[in-house]
């Protein structure tokens, strides 16, 4: 009897923070949808859970690596999804989505190396997302009246520059969206605690790739922009991703980045040649790159079984 006391008692906690959540059940309109009043947000004091203070001198054995995380995994879905927000709620938005908003509010401070040693501001990666271009018909418009266009007029601006109504409808444009995104590439730590005795992992830096909007064709793609993700936690706790067993209990992104559910490969180990890639050595051979990324995890993986062998 006491057991399903517990039970119950559980069930009704679950559900009173999922209703919470997303204010469904206690919206008085659809536009409360998913937000919450001032005194929800004062009884959650929701907030990620801080990570510990590691000494140097607890640090045993370290290792930087670099991976990437292919969004083309199913695995990886929840970080990609959803890609067309006009058909879900305000509440749900893609990892891309919830980064760029907050690049271009200027929320989080955003770095051009993995190293953090440039910081960028959004602007300057505006370039990569969005392009403009005259169609081969406007092109014929503008030779009809004669007129060769500055380079430093912006497309759009053709029309009153040179008095050419009409002439946005032969503009061509093209904009990067959270579908174009194809990997996110992560930066972070491996390291030995000796006062917890076992091996730990820790996030330090995320970055969206997607296609050049100039380059398209590109395979190698570009990286926008990289994040120093412990300034970013409580901005992706706050951001949940679609939970496949339980929607009533989405999953923040912090969740799923610190507790590692997702599929990654190593492309880059710390290493005395100043941190070369994989490629750098191994050219032209998907399966040896794959092959000496899991040869590099199972590096970290050996470490830490031999402590424990005598």
């Amino acid at each position: 009897m006491m057991n399903k006391i517990i039970v119950l008692l559980a069930a009704v906690l679950l559900s009173g923070s999922a209703y919470a959540q997303n204010n469904i059940l206690n919206a008085k309109s659809p536009g409360d949808f998913g937000t919450k009043t001032e005194s929800q947000l004062a009884n959650d004091n929701d907030r990620p859970l801080p990570y510990g203070f590691v000494g140097d001198r607890d640090i045993l054995w370290q290792r930087t690596v670099w991976e990437t995380i292919d969004l083309d995994e199913r695995v990886n879905f929840p970080l990609y999804y959803p890609v067309d927000t006009n058909y879900v709620g305000k509440e749900r938005r893609s990892l891309y989505h919830v980064l760029t908003k907050a690049a271009m509010s200027g929320d989080i401070t955003l770095y051009g190396d993995s190293y953090f040693n440039e910081p960028r501001e959004f602007s300057d990666i505006q370039s990569s997302l969005k392009s403009q271009k005259i169609t081969n018909a406007g092109i014929n418009i503008l030779n009809d009246n004669g007129v060769i266009p500055d380079e430093s007029v912006p497309p759009l601006d053709i029309d009153t520059t040179y008095n050419i109504p009409g002439f946005d409808e032969y503009i061509e444009t093209k904009t990067i969206g959270a579908d174009d995104v194809k990997e996110y590439r992560i930066r972070g730590l491996w390291y030995f605690d000796t006062r917890q005795s076992d091996l730990r992992y820790r996030l330090l830096g995320i970055c969206p790739v997607t296609p050049d909007v100039n380059f398209p064709d590109d395979p190698k793609g570009v990286e926008l922009f990289w994040i120093y993700y412990p300034d970013a936690r409580l901005l992706l706790h706050n951001a949940k991703a679609f939970n496949t067993l339980n929607s009533a209990r989405p999953i923040s992104f912090d969740h799923i980045l610190n507790s590692r559910r997702f599929n990654a490969m190593i492309y880059r180990m710390d290493n005395v040649q100043g941190d070369r890639d994989i490629k750098r050595y191994i050219s032209d051979n998907s399966m040896m790159q794959l092959l000496e990324s899991d040869r590099l995890k199972e590096i970290i993986r050996n470490f830490e079984l031999d402590m424990w062998n005598y």
